[in-house]
């Protein structure tokens, strides 16, 4: 088979003639590098590569996914797993054909998945990486942070009463999603007061609050809020099952004072985005900026046509 040693073989010889590791493998083939049956093994990868690659005009990428993930073995080998990580693991594995779907070509989601990874690899510049639960799908990070988990906000009330019990359950599944994209830590919080279209409501803590597994979860929170809850190891976390009323039996929210209306209330700094700058908004896709005005922007998307947002809905994806 193909393990770490003949992994770093790989690299190594790749790095070396500064060739990718495709090619690097079509070279150590030929020679004695490796153990013969090392060679055969990695013969038969490489020919499936290309047989796969030959599928690509062929059928849907999702699809095409699940046929590599399947003749590949890594399916049946999470399936056979006993330890912890697996069912996680299988988990993660449908999230990324499910956000691969929402894509319309595999190069659109590459794109995406590489504009979104080198984000997170620049740890030194004191930024996040901003996105919705749908488009983290497939996707992993060191530290995740859930604001907004309120009754009526998330799960979003909208999807219960034009759903019901289906709605409610698909929040969830996304509830699930978003803790299960952290390797280390995720942190859950909720406001006890939020400014809706003017208007400030009280909100009760979302009921996947008090679902989340206590045996990983920490709190943390000021004299009358509600807790921001800090899931460890969110991965293992078994399906959520409390009920709501372990939620509605925490204290009263305080009230936010007059000076929290005036930050809300400041004017709209000017968008940063610049005519033809080259953006990706999660629905319309990767498009370039035509017009800035305060804080919209016109632009021309590649496939949806000439669309104006507002500029927190999209991120800049360089203008390669």
């Amino acid at each position: 088979g193909i393990g770490n040693a003949t992994i770093q073989t790989l690299v190594q010889a790749g790095r070396a003639a500064g060739i990718p590791l495709t090619e690097a493998a079509l070279r150590l083939v030929s020679t004695d590098e490796l153990k013969p049956k090392t060679r055969t093994s990695l013969r038969r990868l490489m020919e499936d590569f290309d047989r796969w690659r030959a599928m690509v005009e062929q059928m849907p990428h999702p699809e095409l996914a699940g046929v590599v993930l399947d003749e590949s073995g890594y399916t049946a080998m999470w399936q056979a797993d006993k330890g912890p990580e697996a069912q996680g693991r299988l988990d993660n594995l449908k999230e990324l054909v499910a956000a691969m779907e929402e894509f319309e070509t595999l190069g659109g989601f590459l794109e995406h998945v590489s504009l979104v990874m080198e984000n997170d690899a620049a740890v030194g510049d004191d930024k996040l990486t901003l996105m919705t639960l749908h488009a983290a799908k497939g996707l992993e990070f060191g530290h995740v942070f859930l604001p907004g988990w309120e009754e009526g906000l998330f799960p979003h009330q909208r999807a219960m009463d034009e759903s019901g019990i289906a709605g409610l359950e698909e929040e969830r599944r996304l509830a699930y999603v978003g803790l299960t994209r952290a390797r280390d830590r995720a942190y859950v919080s909720s406001a006890a007061n939020r400014l809706v279209h003017g208007q400030w409501q009280s909100a009760l803590p979302s009921r996947f609050v008090g679902e989340l597994p206590g045996a990983h979860t920490d709190h943390d929170s000021d004299p009358g809020l509600t807790p921001v809850a800090v899931v460890a190891e969110p991965t293992y976390a078994p399906a959520f099952r409390a009920s709501y009323a372990a939620v509605s039996r925490r204290g009263p929210a305080r009230t936010i004072d007059g000076a929290a209306w005036e930050v809300a209330s400041r004017p709209r700094p000017q968008s940063a985005f610049s005519v033809g700058d080259r953006v990706f908004h999660q629905k319309f896709g990767y498009g370039e900026v035509r017009a800035v005005d305060e804080d919209k922007l016109v632009i021309d998307f590649e496939h949806a046509g000439e669309k104006r947002v507002i500029d927190s809905f999209v991120q800049p994806a360089g203008n390669g």
